[in-house]
């Protein structure tokens, strides 16, 4: 190993921090990845990769597909609780218009394959960082297992971002978006739906994305005050939900409580001035938590990991500063402006009067499906901070 080779230390083992790790590992920079849980862990049960994700994984040549075993198309049509069809899925335009359509994966296989691209040990499970000081030439990173030292810090340590809180202390932090959400995939031991789908009523969300397995990704949101847990699961998502439309009750007569996941939705109060300081990048929900209502959160996290890796490419030790500086013009307007939209989103699909939702259903409807095509564009079609020269015919990175 040279003695000049890069040092990163990537602070959290979520998509965005694996992504990160396996971007700079392939750039020739030699990466330890601190994770605090004690093993390799899939919180979020599954993930719909939209075609600017997936256009990331290809920048770096890391093929979802072949690397996570098995990906199912996953372009979301809207219903009513009745079943009546407010937008239907055009799978065949969106490949047309941005040369794949989402695709659905679980977080688990996705996780352990980006894990499997990096070196052996490069994983330090059970590593919670308390603190990283990035004065000087050289950030130390410290956790209760020892001190790392490093060129460059990678912040990707989630929503409730210790070091956020550390370096921007007289930021907001999180708000409550007013709905909180349940979480789950089902085993194969049943019919597969014939498409995904999610379905809007009053104040209340279902989703169901079939993966390639045979399994099912669900999930549900309602407005409910902060901190709600019922006190029966399965009683209140039958409640809820048990009678809309097919096949949302059979899915739900599946379901073990116990391997739900729930969690309240929020997203930053505000914008990060900079998702740098000195010598740390931030990245992912540490930089710009944002709600589902998109489907972006992750995605942005893919995002930020290839476009810090391009920025740092080439770059001399003594360069990573002025690198971190273009890293943070590349992505702050973009990542903010989807944080908004999708606190926006969020608004108009939780809306609960019957006259809002009346309103919402026929405004839904009556968008032609080119419409609301042209307006994904600007989510699915660009990347900043990437040149589209450096994605080859076979989507490696040049």
């Amino acid at each position: 190993m040279s003695g000049n080779q890069r040092r990163a230390v990537v602070v959290g083992a979520g998509i965005g921090g694996l992504t990160a790790a396996v971007a700079l590992h392939r750039r020739g920079w030699q990466v330890t990845v601190c994770e605090r849980a004690p093993e390799l862990t899939a919180v979020g049960a599954g993930i719909v990769l939209a075609p600017n994700a997936l256009r990331a994984f290809d920048i770096i040549g890391f093929d979802v597909t072949r690397a996570a075993g098995s990906a199912s198309p996953a372009a979301l049509g809207l219903r009513r609780p009745d079943g009546r069809w407010l937008q239907r899925a055009d799978t065949g335009a969106m490949t047309a218009r941005y040369g794949t359509p989402p695709l659905a994966v679980h977080r688990a296989a996705l996780t352990e394959a980006l894990a499997a691209e990096l070196p052996e040990g490069a994983i330090r499970y059970g590593a919670a960082v308390d603190d990283a000081e990035a004065t000087g030439d050289r950030p130390v990173v410290r956790t209760a297992s020892g001190e790392f030292t490093a060129d460059l810090v990678v912040a990707a340590d989630g929503i409730h971002s210790p070091l956020r809180r550390r370096y921007f202390p007289a930021h907001p932090g999180l708000r409550y978006s007013g709905e909180t959400a349940w979480r789950a995939v089902l085993p194969a031991d049943g019919p597969a739906p014939a498409a995904a789908a999610e379905t809007w009523g009053r104040g209340e969300r279902f989703g169901v994305v079939p993966l390639a397995d045979g399994r099912v990704y669900v999930y549900a949101t309602a407005v409910a005050p902060e901190g709600y847990r019922p006190a029966d699961l399965h009683a209140e998502l039958l409640r809820r939900y048990g009678t809309w439309h097919g096949p949302i009750p059979a899915l739900l007569d599946r379901l073990d409580p116990a391997a739900v996941l729930q969690h309240d939705l929020h997203d930053l109060a505000a914008p990060l001035p900079r998702y740098h300081h000195g010598r740390i990048a931030w990245l992912g929900d540490a930089a710009h938590a944002m709600t589902p209502n998109l489907g972006q959160g992750g995605c942005q996290a893919i995002e930020d990991a290839v476009v810090l890796a391009h920025v740092l490419d080439g770059t001399e030790v003594t360069g990573i500063p002025a690198a971190l500086t273009a890293y943070s013009a590349a992505r702050c307007a973009r990542t903010n402006a989807l944080r908004v939209r999708s606190r926006r989103a969020g608004r108009i699909a939780a809306v609960t009067h019957p006259l809002a939702v009346a309103t919402r259903d026929f405004a839904v409807r009556a968008t032609p499906a080119r419409t609301t095509r042209r307006a994904m564009d600007d989510l699915f079609g660009g990347m900043n901070g990437v040149p589209v020269a450096h994605v080859g015919s076979t989507g490696a990175a040049r």
